[in-house]
């Protein structure tokens, strides 16, 4: 079968199209998905410079955390799915190819009136937002949230899923135009950062004075204390997304006078069973939410696979306002 990969670590020069062994059929509770489109994440551009190795049992050198496409055959146990079923899902790689052998406990249906290029965009990015606001940082109507980088693929489900919810979101971006078009989706306080990051003293503002009940930080250490500074007492912060590096000094003083909780979450190095939870949660609380169009796929630009070497210079440019797919 034909699959992206990563003939040489480093830059998108590295990648190519390349033709590798076919999946091994499906046993158990396994099903075969004939891959139709895959979006690209942060975590594709981390492997390919080989900073991010995938997790044992998944292929080195084929990226990919996110799919969707139809289910072309079924282990003996498959109790959900049969052939010609329009699925979607996460893997921890491997999903740019033009076949995947994956738990049937990993897939979601795609609803109807989702094409499987929009579908491909939906996954990693709205699991990963769903799990940061409520799982990690139990999300309740009628709360603030900060979300970083909010025009990225998991920025975007965040605000979506925010006001779907009964939640205030607060966005952040470095981009005016970018917050501008967040709008359409309904952003209630929309922040430009620059190179000074403060923006703890808006975010005030934009909550009468008392701080964001919660943030859902993508950029890491660069915004770690005015992450801090705008959280109100008893606040919580996830860490999801390091661009803005991994290590930063912090002030410990105002963890405990406002008894902060701090966490950190990651997707791609979970168990199964945990991902089995997530993608139950998934298909039950949010795939509705898309068929019933509260929620819509975040697509930026598709690209074929012959052009991979373009979508990762694309996303890697920080122009994106979503997600960014490749056409399998």
């Amino acid at each position: 079968m034909r699959a992206i990969h990563i003939d040489e670590f480093g830059g998108p020069e590295g990648l190519s199209v390349a033709s590798v062994s076919d999946p091994a059929p499906p046993v158990a509770s396994e099903v075969l998905v004939r891959v139709r489109a895959a979006a690209l994440n942060r975590a594709d551009i981390l492997q390919r410079r080989g900073l991010y190795p995938a997790p044992a049992g998944f292929p080195e050198r084929v990226p990919g955390l996110e799919f969707a496409g139809e289910v072309e055959a079924v282990g003996p146990k498959v109790e959900v799915f049969e052939p010609g079923d329009r699925v979607f899902g996460i893997t921890a790689g491997g999903a740019q190819a033009e076949y995947i052998v994956t738990d049937e406990a990993l897939l979601a249906r795609v609803p109807y009136n989702i094409d499987l290029v929009d579908a491909a965009a939906v996954p990693e990015a709205f699991i990963t937002a769903y799990d940061a606001m409520f799982s990690q940082a139990a999300a309740k109507k009628g709360e603030s949230m900060l979300v970083h980088s909010v025009a990225s693929g998991v920025g975007l489900a965040a605000l979506q899923l925010g006001k779907a919810k009964g939640i205030k979101v607060i966005g952040t971006s470095r981009s005016a135009e970018k917050l501008f078009r967040c709008s359409a989706f309904g952003i209630d306080a929309a922040l430009l950062v620059d190179e000074e990051v403060l923006f703890a003293e808006a975010v005030k503002d934009a909550t009468e004075g008392r701080g964001a009940d919660f943030v859902v930080d993508l950029v890491g250490a660069r915004y770690l204390n005015e992450n801090l500074r705008s959280l109100k007492t008893t606040g919580r912060l996830v860490f999801v997304g390091l661009t803005g590096g991994a290590k930063g000094e912090i002030d410990l003083a105002s963890v405990i006078s406002k008894r902060l909780m701090l966490k950190g979450t990651v997707l791609r190095s979970r168990s199964i069973v945990e991902k089995a939870l997530l993608t139950e949660i998934f298909a039950e609380g949010i795939v509705p939410l898309l068929a019933e169009g509260r929620i819509v796929a975040n697509v930026d630009k598709v690209f074929g696979m012959g052009d991979v070497r373009a979508a990762h210079e694309y996303l890697e440019s920080n122009a994106t306002f979503g997600k960014v797919v490749l056409e399998i």
